[in-house]
């Protein structure tokens, strides 16, 4: 019997705090107490380990760095899965003081393998324990967004179409040769995408829907990049159905190159047709920056570092004190009842699922 479970947040509560102060800017909402203050001592040295789609603006750090008289360094270590395999590799000889990225999916490996440092961040009595999913406090959740299907909106408009809103409905003959998919073993929304699936029909089940999706015409590619920007028809592409993020419309509107008034793409938020991820931060066993590395997790939980994240990372803030721009709170779609799997369930059969995947769709 498969043990899958299905995540449910009071996103109405966390959004309507998001969205109660629209005007204050990160400065003003920074305690007078927490403001940066200058220092002559040698800067110290924090290496934070991240994936590759980890961004924060220069001033953000900046204020870190005053704050704390300290020199960040990245080290971008390519995807999340990627990232903690060179997080338990050098374990022993730890690389970095501090490891994000790691998402639920990932946490139960990680937890396993023991390579954090417990932290109960005082910052942690202002995220919704939804998000809190280690109790012993080792990774401290960061952000999430939920992987959803997105639309574009004039393509189905044009053909007096209307836009599929469940799963079941993309195995439909209108919606042929319309889907593009990220392989699930190289992009981290492809595989959200794949474990919605495997919730939605089960284990014994998802083989024949993906089989299914084949027949009508699947297009399969690496990356999310390839995938939004190069076949979807909001980009000149060829596909007018893209797996793509929650929070797409809203950066359609925000990065528009001439301004826009609504998005032109929208989301399939059905139950159980959105799956959700929460990224952690922790701080690695053995840093010989423990009180530094402290600051770091406080900074990322706080409303400076949470308000910057929307803007560079495409994710949403766990602190409901985050302010977020107004095309967020306009402009986004929050999934009803998003899924969610047991991550030891994921951790146990990731592999044999991507590899049934594999032999099903691409060959």
């Amino acid at each position: 019997m498969r043990k899958i479970f299905v995540l449910l947040v009071p996103l109405t509560a966390v959004f309507l705090g998001l969205s109660a102060c629209k005007s204050a800017s990160p400065s003003q909402i920074i305690p007078s107490d927490q403001q940066p203050t200058p220092t002559s001592a040698e800067p110290q040295i924090l290496t934070i380990m991240t994936h590759d789609s980890f961004a924060v603006s220069d001033e953000v750090i900046g204020a870190f760095e005053q704050r704390n008289n300290a020199s960040v360094r990245f080290i971008s270590s390519g995807d999340a899965g990627t990232a903690l395999n060179r997080a338990i590799l050098s374990r022993d000889n730890p690389i970095a003081d501090v490891i994000y990225g790691v998402d639920n999916n990932l946490l139960s490996r990680a937890l396993d393998e023991d390579i954090f440092e417990p932290y109960a961040s005082p910052l942690l009595d202002q995220i919704p324990v939804e998000f809190q999913l280690d109790e012993l406090n080792r990774a401290l959740p960061v952000d999430y967004g939920d992987v959803c299907l997105n639309y574009d909106i004039a393509y189905f408009q044009e053909r007096d179409l209307q836009p599929p809103s469940t799963l079941e409905d993309l195995r439909l003959p209108q919606y042929h040769g319309l889907l593009v998919v990220e392989n699930p073993a190289m992009s981290s929304p492809g595989l959200a995408f794949l474990l919605t699936t495997i919730n939605a029909f089960g284990q014994d089940g998802y083989l024949q829907y993906w089989q299914a999706l084949v027949d009508n015409d699947l297009l399969v590619v690496n990356d999310w990049e390839t995938a939004y920007y190069s076949e979807f028809t909001r980009w000149g592409g060829s596909r007018p159905i893209v797996v793509s993020y929650s929070s797409s419309p809203p950066f359609e509107v925000l990065y528009a190159e001439e301004p826009i008034d609504s998005p032109p793409t929208a989301v399939i938020t059905g139950p159980g047709t959105c799956y959700r991820q929460i990224e952690f931060v922790g701080i690695l066993r053995g840093t010989n920056n423990r009180a530094l590395a402290e600051a770091w997790v406080d900074f990322m939980l706080s409303p400076i570092f949470q308000e910057d994240m929307p803007l560079q990372m495409y994710v949403f803030p766990v602190n409901p004190n985050a302010v977020l721009a107004d095309a967020f709170v306009n402009f986004l779609s929050i999934p009803e009842n998003p899924a969610s799997l047991d991550p030891a369930l994921v951790a146990e059969h990731r592999e044999e699922w991507l590899q049934a995947w594999t032999e099903t769709v691409l060959r």
